[in-house]
């Protein structure tokens, strides 16, 4: 099980939300190249990254960041939030993206999804499902659907998509444990797919009750930055 630390960048500013909501947001002090080059030195292999800004409003903020992360660590990153269409797909992979996160389109526009898997490695292509009551939630959150997230799965997983990252949005950013109840409901029904859980990680422990469905990874963001989790023994326990 992978432990992927997460920066959330807001106006150039590592910030982190509550449930996905703008009106209760916390900055934190480090940049987002400090914080990325901490996770690097202390032996995490991937960073996870996403543009809160881009996500809401379509327009990517984040790539001086992205670019000065990819050059100065050795990081690999997975990206999300402002990915409209397969040319911005192509301009992140352009600046060093390994990994890029594909929520809202994947819904709204499956003919554009469709051809980002057309022209590049499903491999490389994370499928976001945002979650709420087990219904997906679009456009950062701001929407709801009446589209489930196995039906989702399902469409995804017949492109190709094998990477799958589901966040519990009840649980994000609340520091109250994770869903480990709807991520092993995910991994009994797919066995093929490579599940990374994300929301609600608030210490040790979670992780250690994760790791018993152990699946693929696991994003860690609020716990780090509240220092609920400290950062040398959170990277022994990715070891």
């Amino acid at each position: 099980m992978l432990i992927i630390p997460a920066i959330d960048i807001y106006n150039n500013s590592i910030v982190r939300l509550k449930k996905g909501d703008f009106e209760s947001i916390t900055y934190y002090k480090n940049t987002p190249v400090q914080q990325a080059k901490l996770y690097d030195s202390l032996g995490f292999g991937t960073v996870h990254i996403v543009d809160l800004i881009g996500s809401k409003s379509g327009k990517l903020t984040a790539l001086e960041s992205i670019e000065k992360i990819k050059a100065e660590t050795k990081l690999k990153i997975e990206f999300g939030g402002g990915i409209r269409d397969e040319k911005t797909v192509s301009e992140l992979f352009a600046a060093g993206i390994d990994f890029v996160i594909i929520g809202s389109l994947s819904i709204k526009d499956k003919t554009e999804f469709e051809l980002i898997l057309k022209n590049h490695p499903p491999e490389k292509i994370i499928a976001a499902i945002d979650a709420k009551d087990e219904m997906l939630k679009i456009a950062g959150w701001t929407e709801s659907t009446t589209i489930s997230i196995y039906s989702h799965i399902d469409y995804c997983a017949k492109l190709g998509v094998k990477k799958f990252l589901c966040t519990d949005i009840s649980k994000d950013g609340m520091l109250t444990g994770t869903n480990t109840g709807l991520y092993k409901k995910i991994m009994d029904r797919y066995d093929d797919i490579q599940l990374i859980a994300s929301g609600g990680v608030k210490d040790i422990e979670d992780l250690r009750n994760l790791k018993e469905i152990n699946p693929y990874a696991v994003v860690v963001g609020k716990a780090i930055y509240e220092e609920k989790i400290n950062l040398k023994e959170l990277a022994k326990f990715a070891l």
